[in-house]
């Protein structure tokens, strides 16, 4: 059961309208005029001179492009921003011209007032196409990554809204954490004795963060992420129902059972009796949908903590849940899923799903760094260094693309859910990966995992097991990873912090070392540690730790 602290904040692409104007009309309009027929389009691939340097570009976009990659100069954005009308642009390019001419390749461009003056109607450059062509490029509103049209534009503008959108909801948590925790431990340290100030205090905390977890499952808007995640729900559905004999008559306990999806589809399959445990009010939802479905005979809801109730059955043949968090094991859900296996499951019994693998791999993404960090060196013409602070020491919660990974990645723990301990859950664990192409900079390493549904309590998966290849077999299987379709959980991103030392280029074949760690962030706790050391001999090596939280 994942938490959708990423997903809840995080807008489908429905919920942006295109406003943008279909150019259809006037082309048909243009169409059935006469004397137009033999008249050739213009072609406004001109070649151009750079804003800040002499390099000759083939056309405006990909001189706007790089200007913008290279010197974070948005003539797009700058434009939207200030409202330029067609004399302001072409003053804003000569005074920018001016400027780097006079050796400033970071002009001031935060108000119009800096290039109102009228001497900047007059060109730096003799014959600048650049001015020609201007106001036909922007006039589309088009951003210099998407030149093929407006759909590829709207793409890109709803890509950079999700990001702002997840950055602001983890800004978000973060302060409403942080004012939680200093609101209790003020509580605490009104209602305790000096004596006992601590011991109180941590578990006055502790108990507060739980209590906390339980609530966010009580919305509808977690569940309605949770459900909507095609693959996560499927997977579940399929190896339920393409299973049908292994519930025939079968006792099932569905651990975390939120709406009872997972405990109507076992229903559905034959299972004589279902019990679902949840401890939010989601539970009172659950007996809801139970009995709108007709299945109030096989299905009974319980309130509260696996750890605490008491089942009507002694043991069960089946445990089924979504357990599953960030990184998988984030909200440490795993720990009462053992539980519920070493009290209620039968000696034969089955765990669904039955395994799991834990990735890792290099992550390289020069964008993702100046969108994500670069980006504070210059907001609107400002330096905002304080902002980086600590920003490297939470793992981040993305959706990356595989382009991304300058390496396959590769299994560092297996999970074999029959037999796998809570102690078993801190770790650290060694891997290794060689590069299968050249990088600028090891800019971090993402994290992911696989889920497996196999149909038996004695049953294995490779060591290296890739869901799609047990797909094959007729295996229920999934990945989080970025190979495969998006899930809610998408993956977790580790960003090194190279400090003063700077990030150092790698060659296709260069083998990295480490190991990666996981702890709770303290006991009890629901957020996760992770650690990880990495050793590229002769290149560079280091150690970090992030919190996912």
């Amino acid at each position: 059961m994942s938490s959708t602290l990423t997903p809840s904040g995080r807008p489908s692409k429905d919920d942006f309208q295109d406003d943008s104007r279909s150019t259809i009309s006037k082309d048909s309009d243009l169409s059935n005029e006469e004397g137009w027929e033999d008249v050739e389009p213009e072609d406004d691939s001109q070649p151009i001179v750079g804003l800040f340097s002499d390099k000759i570009y083939p056309d405006v976009r990909s001189m706007l492009k790089e200007s913008k990659e290279k010197y974070n100069f948005d003539l797009w954005k700058i434009q939207k921003e200030l409202d330029l009308d067609f004399l302001d642009k072409i003053k804003l390019v000569n005074y920018v011209r001016s400027q780097v001419k006079a050796g400033n390749l970071n002009p001031d461009v935060s108000l119009k007032a800096k290039f109102e003056d009228e001497i900047y109607l007059k060109p730096v450059l003799e014959d600048d196409a650049l001015l020609y062509s201007l106001d036909d490029v922007l006039e589309d509103d088009q951003s210099p990554d998407a030149p093929g049209g407006d759909a590829e534009r709207r793409v890109l503008e709803l890509q950079e809204d999700l990001e702002r959108l997840q950055t602001q909801f983890s800004e978000y948590r973060i302060a409403v954490q942080k004012s939680m925790e200093e609101q209790l431990s003020k509580e605490d340290e009104d209602l305790s004795s000096s004596a006992s100030t601590g011991p109180v205090k941590t578990t006055s905390r502790i108990e507060a963060a739980e209590s906390d977890y339980f609530s966010s499952y009580s919305y509808n808007a977690i569940h309605e992420s949770m459900l909507k995640d095609a693959v996560r729900t499927d997977a579940y559905r399929d190896f339920a129902y393409n299973n049908k004999y292994l519930f025939k008559n079968k006792v099932v306990l569905d651990v975390g059972c939120g709406t009872g999806i997972l405990s109507m589809f076992c229903a559905k399959a034959g299972a004589k009796m279902v019990i679902s445990v949840d401890n939010s009010d989601i539970i009172n939802k659950a007996r809801e949908n139970v009995y709108e479905n007709g299945l109030g005979d096989v299905i009974t809801c319980i309130r509260g903590k696996i750890e605490e109730v008491t089942l009507p059955v002694p043991q069960v043949d089946i445990i089924i849940s979504e357990w599953m968090g960030y990184c998988l094991l984030f909200e440490a859900m795993l720990d009462s899923i053992i539980y519920a296996r070493d009290r209620y499951l039968a000696p034969d019994g089955l765990m669904a799903p039955s395994h799991a693998t834990i990735r890792i791999a290099p992550f390289a993404d020069p964008d993702f760094i100046a969108s994500h960090i670069s980006f504070w060196h210059n907001v609107y013409g400002f330096k905002m260094s304080s902002m980086l602070s600590n920003i490297y020491d939470e793992a981040l919660v993305r959706s990356i693309d595989r382009s991304t990974l300058p390496a396959d990645s590769t299994v560092f723990l297996q999970l074999p859910l029959h037999t796998i301990t809570v102690a078993e859950l801190s770790f650290l664990k060694e891997f290794q990966i060689t590069l299968k192409e050249d990088i600028d900079s090891l800019d971090g390493f993402a994290v992911w995992f696989d889920m497996f549904f196999m149909p038996s309590n004695t049953s294995t998966i490779p060591e290296d097991a890739v869901p799609s290849k047990m797909q094959e077999k007729g295996i229920v299987a999934f990945t989080t990873g970025p190979d495969g379709p998006e899930t809610h959980w998408q993956q977790g991103v580790l960003l090194i912090d190279h400090k003063d030392k700077g990030s150092t280029p790698m060659k296709k074949g260069q083998t990295i070392t480490g190991k990666i760690g996981y702890q709770k962030k303290e006991e009890k706790s629901r957020l996760l540690d992770i650690s990880v050391e990495w050793d590229a001999p002769g290149v560079e090596k280091g150690a970090q730790h992030w919190c996912l939280q």
